[in-house]
């Protein structure tokens, strides 16, 4: 009897030491990803070269204007000051470092990182920074955020007789990973995925494995008839591309020379450096991405046509998309990113007589335990196809039939969840097609 309330007494604390932890996990602060040496304070501008006064982008624009107006166009220059960002990043806790990629300069950020607290560096001892520059502070991820780097400027062209000191850079890519790749491994955390999403994690040294081979997909209608090609089957494209794997949609490549980071983001142009100076195949300072509709919709092949019904009584057609521009799942970046197909079949009146509404997405649990649960993104060169079946025949006739594919930047529940009032859409369409019958 002693030992039977010895046991039921064990027992007890074993459940409620479980409970406890449980409980813990569904409280703790949302930490999804190690913070690496690399990544764990801001850029050093201390040794940056005196005629360089204050690092900010109008200073740069004396000599490289063209390179600074289409800076200014892009969400790279509005890193910090995005309404979104803001108010995402508040309701997150304000976490330091964010900071280190959307205001990654040293002089951009009002306090000095002296060193942490915890083991995992997301609690860092702070003191007041007398070099920051509020101005420079609210250009974002600016100039010198990419080109400086130990007192030099940097870039893939070795120009003579520049004005500041210059260090060639021989893989350009290099210059996408101090914020686009951050990852690692957590005890608990059971997929890789760098700091918001940006990209997908990339493989930098050849044979480490980077996740799971295997892939859920999307389970559609019976008339719908969804048929997504698992992420780790095989690809259609060139040989020589990267391969992936996996269901967060990582790139598997020897070094990162081999990724198409600028290829795509940064278009080749020929043009001079400095006004008036020697003309070179450059590259255009863009980085248009999801907030782009013509970005994205050069990425996407979208067909909608007839095809062959099953039944004599019933007509079909069939929408196929296919990521046919990112080597990069479409859409990536945050998980709140995803793209939606409306199906609809309308009478002569425009009404709508029958619609079907699919979701790709990256589908996650994030509490307790952040746990990837599956992926109905595109993967590239892999058609995904939607069959829409319907009978002509009724009281009310068809006239036509119609495929709409809208891009979100953001999902609905979350903008609401952060309070979130956006004056900008949030959505917009990349595909519509209407077909008389």
């Amino acid at each position: 009897m002693k030992s039977l309330t010895k046991r039921n007494y064990a027992i007890v604390i074993v459940i409620l030491g479980i409970t406890g932890f449980l409980i813990w996990r569904f409280i703790r602060p949302m930490n999804i990803f190690v913070v690496s040496e690399a990544f764990e304070r801001p850029i050093d501008t201390s040794g940056a070269p005196s005629m360089l006064k204050t690092l900010r982008a109008d200073e740069c624009a004396t000599c490289h204007r063209e390179f600074y107006d289409e800076w200014q166009t892009t969400i790279h220059s509005q890193a910090w000051t995005d309404p979104y960002f803001q108010v995402d990043w508040v309701f997150d806790g304000s976490q330091q470092i964010c900071k280190n990629c959307h205001i990654p300069l040293d002089r951009q950020q009002k306090y000095k990182v002296l060193g942490f607290k915890d083991k995992e560096k997301l609690e860092p001892i702070l003191e007041d920074n007398p070099d920051f520059d509020a101005k420079l502070q609210h250009e974002g991820v600016t100039c010198a955020v990419c080109h400086l780097r130990e007192g030099k400027v940097v870039g893939v062209l070795g120009i003579e007789n520049a004005p500041h000191p210059i260090k060639t850079l021989n893989d350009p890519n290099e210059m996408c990973m101090k914020c686009h790749v951050v990852g690692g491994d957590r005890w608990d955390t059971f997929f890789r995925f760098p700091p918001c999403g940006t990209v997908a994690e990339i493989q930098t040294q050849s044979g480490a494995r980077l996740g799971s081979e295997d892939s859920k997909g999307s389970k559609g209608s019976p008339s719908t008839r969804a048929e997504p090609t698992k992420p780790g089957g095989p690809s259609v494209g060139p040989k020589d591309a990267p391969s992936m794997s996996g269901r967060s949609g990582e790139i598997r490549v020897p070094n990162t020379a081999a990724l198409s980071c600028v290829e795509c983001h940064m278009p080749l142009v020929e043009r001079s450096i400095v006004a008036g100076g020697k003309v070179w195949p450059t590259r255009r300072h863009l980085w248009r991405g999801g907030h782009d509709p013509a970005m994205v919709k050069k990425g996407l092949e979208v067909r909608f046509e007839e095809t062959r019904s099953d039944s004599s009584n019933k007509r079909a057609f069939v929408l196929t998309l296919t990521n046919v521009g990112a080597a990069h799942y479409l859409p990536t970046g945050t998980p709140d990113r995803h793209l939606t197909v409306q199906l609809r079949l309308l009478d002569v009146q425009a009404n709508v007589l029958r619609a079907e509404h699919h979701t790709l997405k990256r589908t996650l649990m994030w509490r307790p335990f952040i746990v990837d649960l599956w992926d109905t993104r595109l993967p590239r060169w892999q058609p995904r196809t939607y069959i829409f079946e319907f009978s002509a025949a009724g009281k009310t006739k068809p006239a036509q039939v119609e495929a709409i594919v809208r891009y979100h930047l953001l999902d609905e529940k979350r903008r609401k969840r952060i309070g979130y009032k956006n004056k900008e859409p949030i959505a917009y369409e990349v595909f519509r097609k209407s077909i008389s019958l």
